[in-house]
């Protein structure tokens, strides 16, 4: 047997960590909000895919659908889960650039460049979408 095993380990301190840390800087907020985000992004998925099934199911299952999702709580659900959507679309539009590089011409494309380009696509296509669901 080694001597240096045979020694018994110091204990390592660890600093006690608050339960609300993440409140006390506003990166560390908007971090923790941005990973519940992904909650709610789960949670339109969800409504969308019932809403494909009663959709496809056809006219008694779709009434049944629109009547269960203009409920109060449902409302408010959607509302805050869109809230959190556009918090996570407008922090991945900041994080871009530095998860994405871009090089045109042997050059790299500015920071800048990249989210003004993220945020006119998303108006784009938001217009687009719009113009479709809206008859055109």
């Amino acid at each position: 047997m080694s001597q240096s095993s045979a020694r018994p380990r110091p204990a390592l301190y660890r600093k006690p960590v608050p339960a609300f840390w993440w409140l006390e800087r506003r990166a560390y907020l908007v971090f923790v909000l941005r990973e519940l985000s992904s909650v709610f992004i789960a949670w339109f998925v969800v409504y969308l895919l019932l809403l494909a099934c009663a959709v496809a199911d056809g006219g008694d299952t779709y009434a049944r659908f629109r009547s269960w999702s203009s409920g109060g709580w449902i409302i408010a659900l959607n509302v805050i889960a869109l809230l959190f959507v556009l918090l996570h679309t407008i922090t991945w539009f900041g994080l871009a650039p530095r998860a994405l590089v871009v090089r045109l011409r042997g050059r790299r494309v500015r920071p800048r460049s990249i989210v003004a380009l993220h945020y006119l696509l998303w108006a784009l296509l938001s217009a687009a979408t719009a113009w479709l669901i809206l008859g055109g």
